[in-house]
């Protein structure tokens, strides 16, 4: 009878450890899977930021060349910094690029601008070619920067 138990037991025993054995299999894998995912998803998160920071480049670079107006392209760059969550991290860098930017972020273009009074348009015009006068120099000297800019790699 205790040889018998001595079995049973043994057996339970056996059974346990396999089963333990395919939990662990079964973790390893999915754990690897999980890693494999996390990596795609951050490829593709590197590659789009990529993108964006060409894009921004190449958006100073045509302010430099005057293929793109001052505040069109500050605004443009004010916009994709911002959807990269870079403004905070690069507002030290170009400071006279963002302060051009929070004066002239939140001006309507295109049908809203056409729907505003005319007195109301003029004094936004004047906002703006006053900062563009005052700020001009230091944001195309910024835009040196920018055109070459690398963002630091992030985590």
């Amino acid at each position: 009878m205790t040889t018998a138990l001595i079995v049973i037991a043994a057996l339970i025993i056996i059974a346990l450890s396999a089963y333990a054995t395919m939990l662990l299999l079964k973790l390893k894998r999915q754990t690897a899977h999980n890693q494999q995912a996390l990596a795609e998803r951050q490829a593709k998160a590197d590659e789009h930021r990529q993108r964006v920071l060409t894009d921004i480049r190449y958006i100073a670079a045509a302010m430099l060349e005057d293929r793109c107006e001052l505040s069109e392209g500050v605004v443009r760059i004010g916009k994709l910094f911002d959807a990269l969550s870079m403004t905070e991290q690069v507002t030290p860098l170009f400071p006279n690029l963002f302060t051009h930017y929070d004066i002239i972020k939140s001006h309507p273009i295109m049908e809203a601008r056409k729907a505003l009074p005319k007195q109301q348009r003029m004094k936004l015009d004047f906002e703006r070619m006053r900062s563009e006068a005052d700020l001009n120099d230091n944001i195309l000297s910024e835009a040196k920067i920018i055109a070459h800019f690398e963002a630091p790699r992030t985590h």
